[in-house]
């Protein structure tokens, strides 16, 4: 669960870094600018949408680190990034697999939408 105090702490720098007021900040992720406000001030709990457009719009935020402050901010290349599912980045070979099993895989869209698969 997303620690609100915390999450906006971490807006709060991904703004101060990128040198933008909360005003910009808002019209450059596209949302209202109350939202800014009351994220920041721990009236609102930011929304899957609201995270997603975070780190659409601003590559050098990892999501594990916005969500819950594990990693690092700023990215500085890709091999700063948890590991995750091979993409056209990493390649996985059969003798570095692990024997243990997949517990849950979630598939997030740029919609907002997400599908949840349970193994």
């Amino acid at each position: 669960m997303v620690n609100s105090g915390k999450f906006s702490e971490r807006l709060k720098k991904i703004m101060d870094f990128h040198g933008l007021s909360s005003s910009a900040f808002a019209d450059r992720i596209g949302v209202q600018r109350s939202s800014i406000s009351h994220i920041i001030s721990g009236r609102n709990k930011p929304s899957l949408d609201f995270v997603l457009k975070v780190t659409q719009e601003f590559p050098d935020v990892e999501l594990y680190w916005l969500l819950n402050g594990k990693g690092d901010f700023p990215i500085t290349s890709l091999e700063n990034q948890p590991e995750s599912l091979p993409n056209e980045h990493t390649k996985v070979s059969s003798s570095s697999r692990s024997t243990e099993e997949i517990e849950r895989i979630v598939i997030f869209y740029k919609d907002g939408t997400f599908k949840n698969f349970k193994n």
